[in-house]
């Protein structure tokens, strides 16, 4: 237990935390806005993590505090079926949500005292807000010893995380609780179901920060939502073709079934303008995942790499989700040697992620530093490590 966390939890609440609740971030190794599409992604979870000191109390209150009391100040609230929000934006939502969804299906009596702190970065794109819904949830269920099935909690979380308000996918909160150390987790859907990959020892992840905030619950929200809404349509509009007649009615189907060529070739003659081009960044970065995890298997490295780069590509033309400071750090990156380069998470800012070996990663993480895209952060560039998923523990 992390010793200013435990003096903030004392001083807020008179005793000492019982327990201890963390989530890993995570990030996104390939497979990008197809989540929500019901797509298969490979992410890996970090070791950056959320964490959440807590004890249960005898009612139905919630009070929390944070370690960063001059940014996240006191909160508190009372289980119920209809929780009530704060304010837009304000960080106590995710552990009003976790709270929400858990009151739909069971029936909650105990509440937490608890203090959260944490290292993932914020609104970096590597879903600080999942973890901190994925904590929450596992407190909550802790102090009401209702114990869940890890792929009905997957997809609990999941559903949980859209009540802020952002209509996303269930990768997050997959990978978040079903991490392993060494590995990729290739999360498909419909149900959630997941298979660790070991990660070459040769291979190594640099992240930066490109120092534009994305935060799901802010600014990039509408215009996350915005592509998961094209999508629908697209695929709605293209099986409605006459070309695609017999057509199976889902992306996952699709991509299953039919080559991607005739996909594509159907989608171009159906669609037009953006959504054409959200039709063809579903279809292409779907097919890419499956090259994707053979690669990794392969310890194909100069394959992944290029893998990467043409995700990252069609998410800047045809997904439109990149900006200059992402572009600007997916450059230096390939300058510095990477063998490939792309933006992470939900794009509008955040970070990108780069492949490249042990022996020359550490000159791809250097000029990410030096350069003029990262944030200056202490923790706007750094190496990341394959975890294990999230956990409870007694203190």
């Amino acid at each position: 237990m992390d010793a200013a966390a435990a003096l903030a939890f004392e001083r807020a609440y008179g005793a000492r935390a019982t327990r201890e609740a963390r989530a890993p971030g995570r990030v996104n190794l390939i497979g990008e806005h197809v989540d929500y599409c019901g797509l298969a992604v490979l992410p890996m979870a970090i070791e950056q993590e959320v964490r959440i000191i807590f004890t249960p109390r005898g009612d139905a209150r919630v009070r929390i505090v944070n370690v960063d009391a001059g940014r996240f100040g006191a909160r508190e609230f009372t289980l119920a079926l209809e929780v009530e929000y704060a304010q837009r934006g304000d960080w106590s939502n995710y552990v009003r949500a976790a709270a929400q969804e858990l009151a739909a299906r069971f029936e909650l009596r105990r509440g937490i005292d608890a203090c959260v702190y944490g290292d993932v970065p914020l609104a970096a794109g590597l879903s600080s807000s999942s973890a901190m819904v994925v904590a929450s949830t596992l407190a909550l269920l802790e102090a009401n010893d209702i114990r869940v099935p890890i792929a009905e909690l997957m997809e609990l979380c999941a559903r949980a995380e859209r009540h802020v308000g952002t209509d996303s996918g269930g990768m997050d909160q997959a990978v978040s609780l079903g991490g392993r150390v060494g590995c990729a987790l290739l999360v498909d859907f419909d149900p959630v179901r997941t298979r660790a990959i070991a990660i070459p020892d040769a291979w190594r992840f640099v992240i930066a920060n490109s120092g534009v905030g994305a935060e799901k619950s802010g600014r990039a929200r509408e215009a996350y939502n915005a592509r998961v809404a094209e999508c629908r349509e697209a695929l709605r509009l293209t099986r409605a073709h006459p070309l695609a007649t017999g057509w199976p009615g889902t992306w996952r189907q699709l991509v299953a079934t039919l080559p991607e060529d005739e996909l594509l070739a159907v989608g171009a003659r159906a669609l037009d303008g953006d959504l054409a081009r959200r039709f063809r960044h579903v279809i292409t970065e779907g097919f890419r995942v499956e090259r994707a995890v053979l690669a990794l298997e392969r310890d194909d490295a100069a394959e992944f790499g290029r893998l990467m780069d043409l995700s990252h590509a069609s998410l800047r033309d045809d997904h439109a989700v990149s900006c200059a400071e992402l572009e600007a750090c997916v450059a230096v990156a390939h300058q510095s040697g990477a063998l490939g380069a792309r933006l992470t998470g939900a794009g509008f800012g955040g970070s990108i992620v780069a492949l490249a070996y042990a022996k020359t990663a550490s000159a791809v993480e250097s000029a990410l530093r030096s350069s003029a895209g990262p944030s200056s952060a202490a923790d706007a560039v750094f190496v990341a490590r394959a975890s294990g998923g999230a956990s409870v523990t007694r203190t």
